[in-house]
């Protein structure tokens, strides 16, 4: 699965408890109709791979949908899910290509001749 869209936000390493975990933190805007504000974590080693983009940056994140279940101290189970990115590349002009084509005047039905009168064309 994966995940395209403009930089927005890119988070510096956090570390976490006593054995190291580190983690990044990146935003994505998806460049659709109604454009969504995506954060994506980052782990471990994997943290390293954020130091080749900037804000403003196109690119596509490869991620796993994680989802954990939590019992708080009154015996209520909690969920929560986390988008985490493994793989992240740079994409040059993918959107506009992703755009549909502009309508011929076929498809719009327009035609060249702007006179009313019919064509008397044998062909």
């Amino acid at each position: 699965m994966n995940i395209s869209g403009k930089v927005k936000l890119i988070n510096e390493t956090k570390e976490y408890g006593s054995n190291g975990f580190r983690k990044r933190e990146i935003v994505l805007t998806t460049q659709e109709q109604y454009p969504q504000n995506i954060l994506v974590e980052f782990i471990q080693d994997r943290t390293d791979l954020l130091d080749a983009y900037k804000v403003g940056d196109f690119v596509k994140i490869d991620i796993n949908l994680r989802g954990r279940e939590w019992t708080n101290d009154k015996g209520e189970v909690k969920y929560f899910n986390s988008i985490q990115g493994w793989r992240i590349e740079k994409v040059e002009n993918e959107f506009e290509s992703q755009l549909p084509p502009l309508p011929t005047k076929e498809d719009l039905n327009i035609s060249d001749n702007v006179s009313s009168e019919p064509d008397d064309l044998p062909f």
